[in-house]
């Protein structure tokens, strides 16, 4: 099974490398066997990685520890789910998981494609392989998942307990697909650039691409803090941890691009500023797999130390040379064919959206790095910790916010003053009311919050007010209900309503963040059996200790009985869960109590003889929201992305002196 697994890797090694070659040189000698060559190949390599991965899938669930990577990563005491996520817990497996999604998207990618401009996806097909064949590489010749044990061992190690958990089956393999998915963006931008088709055209065939990496990263870094909520036990959800930082990073500058091509698409503007937006986003998304896979940077998430980090720097290195010197060649065809007209235009906020991104990156990129550049320079590493990010971050990102209320309802090119200074005046002071509400309420010494939330207020504001104008205009059009003018409205315009579903669900998320952020309440206390403690509207008192065993592990929990405004509301279940192999290494179960208002999160942090026992006690407030709000923003990504229905005819409106009809 090993044999056959590393020959399936070794050969769509070959077959991608060839690919890589074989599709350029078609183009420059003008022989369409060689590009249909290499569209073929894509497709093998797609069947190929499929084999190796399927086979290292079966190794895990027949237990066969003759392979070091299922011995290390595997045991016979764990459930079958979590055998199969092991095939992603590890780093070789991990590397697998990202180079054969990236085979099925390629080859999806192909056939989708394969009546487009041959020269054009010749080029695509040339990058795609070429990062393949790195992968390949790596896969093959430097960190196998299918080398072999000297003594096969009756039984694996099993997973890290920290990886124990339902959020095992769904994080990883969202966010190793979300740094995946934008290779398909950043390989039209590389074929645009080399096939010399630097119209908008292809940012046209880009966009759902795009749209699908975006939300797909987006949807990979929400597990990722649902699931750190979950099981770290530190009463929080993102904790600028460096491997969450580069998983956020490619998110961010990628939300930029996909702002900004919308002008591109209706001015002609930014062309250069839109292919570098993009090929940075890759970077970052090999640079975010690259700080996860090497160990280079401390983090709860990264692997040991690993002798992969020089191929993926040099990798890296190779890409960000030959991308930057392809767009300096081709700087000359990238003239924009307009210009800023005004400051009160779409354009220049759309613009000042991009610059607020890449300053809000470049200040995670530098406090991200700073140990490794801190250790270079005097030998030290030097950590930056969440109050850095926090300060540089949280400003940044309320104006972020406030301009997702501006951008859509500024004219294009040209706007008056006046006009601009009536259509905002009601969103800003709903803002300030908003934001006054909530200092009266929570009282006024938390600014930045109280800015936070009035941001918020502006954006839902102003998307209230253009879904409301927008449906009364439908509704007087065609006669339709309320609710069937707005479903009308969105499905016929899905592109710009759609992002106003995202920017909703965004909003949800930020009060969230802010509220839990800032009124967070915590305390730590000891208790023994009987005695209680209060907390907010909360009281919890203390039932006791049990311990109970489960196959591979043993279990010490603790029980509370939970009263909100001093009645008794249920009970939370809080343990410590020490697995065989890993007793040094503890994991832990919050119990957690959630409502629309608040959380309760209680961690058990130890125990003693006499049977008292240590508690971490957290209220966030409205975190479910963050989750819900994630939801949102995934179902307006959807809905941006479905395809427009065609244009037909509708009967618009009925009148006593005829019948109106009118194009949909």
């Amino acid at each position: 099974m090993a044999d056959f697994g590393h020959i399936a890797i070794v050969a769509a090694f070959v077959i991608a490398a060839y690919a890589a070659i074989a599709a350029p040189l078609g183009v420059q000698l003008r022989a369409p066997e060689l590009k249909a060559s290499a569209y073929n190949g894509v497709l093998g390599v797609a069947v190929l990685m499929t084999v190796a991965s399927g086979t290292l899938l079966l190794a895990f669930m027949t237990n066969d520890f003759s392979i070091k990577y299922v011995a290390e990563h595997s045991s016979r005491e764990m459930p079958n789910s979590l055998v199969a996520a092991a095939f992603y817990g590890g780093q070789a497996g991990s590397l697998l998981y990202w180079g054969w999604t990236l085979s099925l998207f390629s080859a999806l990618v192909a056939y989708q494609q394969r009546r487009a401009d041959s020269t054009m996806m010749a080029y695509v097909h040339m990058t795609l392989m070429a990062v393949m064949a790195f992968f390949g590489l790596i896969l093959g010749f430097v960190a196998s998942p299918f080398e072999k044990m000297a003594v096969v061992p009756s039984n694996g190690l099993g997973l890290n307990p920290l990886l124990y958990d339902l959020g095992m089956l769904y994080h990883p393999p969202m966010l190793l697909a979300g740094y995946m998915s934008w290779t398909i963006p950043f390989a039209f931008a590389v074929a645009a650039l080399a096939a010399g088709r630097l119209d908008a055209g292809w940012i046209r065939t880009t966009r759902r691409y795009a749209l699908v990496a975006w939300a797909i990263l987006g949807i990979g870094n929400m597990l990722g803090g649902w699931w750190a909520y979950r099981v770290l036990g530190w009463g929080g959800y993102w904790g600028w941890d460096p491997v969450e930082n580069s998983a956020i990073m490619p998110w961010l500058i990628g939300t930029a691009f996909i702002h900004s091509v919308m002008i591109q698409e209706r001015r002609g503007m930014l062309k250069v500023w839109n292919m570098a937006l993009v090929l940075v986003t890759f970077y970052l998304a090999i640079f975010g797999t690259f700080v996860v896979r090497s160990g280079v940077i401390t983090s709860v998430h990264s692997f040991a130390q690993s002798s992969i980090g020089p191929f993926f720097l040099a990798f890296l290195s190779l890409v960000v040379a030959s991308t930057l010197t392809l767009l300096f060649v081709c700087l000359p065809r990238l003239r924009s064919e307009n210009q800023l007209d005004s400051m009160l235009s779409r354009e220049a906020s759309f613009l000042m959206n991009n610059l607020l991104f890449l300053g809000l990156v470049f200040a995670i990129f530098w406090g991200t790095i700073f140990p490794l550049v801190s250790e270079a320079v005097q030998g030290t590493k030097i950590t930056v910790g969440p109050p850095f990010f926090n300060q540089v971050a949280g400003p940044i990102m309320i104006v972020l916010i406030a301009l997702m209320g501006v951008g859509p309802l500024m004219p294009w090119r040209k706007g008056r003053a006046e006009s601009l200074i009536r259509l905002f005046a009601p969103p800003v002071l709903f803002a300030v009311l908003a934001a006054i509400g909530v200092g009266l309420f929570k009282g006024f010494d938390q600014p930045k919050a109280l800015a936070s939330f009035g941001a918020c207020a502006f954006v839902a504001a102003t998307i209230a007010t253009e879904l409301s104008k927008g449906t009364l205009a439908r509704r007087q059009a065609t006669g339709e209900t309320v609710l069937g003018a707005l479903g009308n409205l969105i499905s016929r315009n899905n592109r710009r309503y759609g992002g106003y579903v995202v920017h909703l669900g965004i909003v949800m998320i930020a009060v969230a963040v802010t509220a839990s952020s800032a009124y967070q309440l915590e305390q730590s206390t000891r208790l023994q059996p009987g005695a209680s403690m209060a907390i907010g509207e909360y009281r919890l008192t203390f039932n006791g200790l049990r311990e109970r065993s489960e196959p591979g592990v043993r279990i010490v929990e603790a029980q509370l009985a939970v009263e909100a405004d001093r009645e008794l509301v249920g009970t939370l279940i809080t343990d410590k869960r020490f697995y065989r192999g890993f007793e040094r290494q503890p994991s832990t179960s919050v119990g957690i109590r959630t409502s629309p208002a608040d959380d309760l999160y209680v961690v058990l942090a130890g125990w003693e003889a006499d049977g008292s026992a240590s508690f971490m006690v957290f209220v966030n407030p409205l975190v479910i929201w963050i989750w819900l709000g994630g939801i949102v923003a995934a179902a307006g990504t959807l809905v941006a992305m479905w395809p427009q229905p065609r244009p037909g005819l509708v009967q618009v409106g009925a009148s006593t002196r005829g019948l109106a009809v009118g194009r949909a």
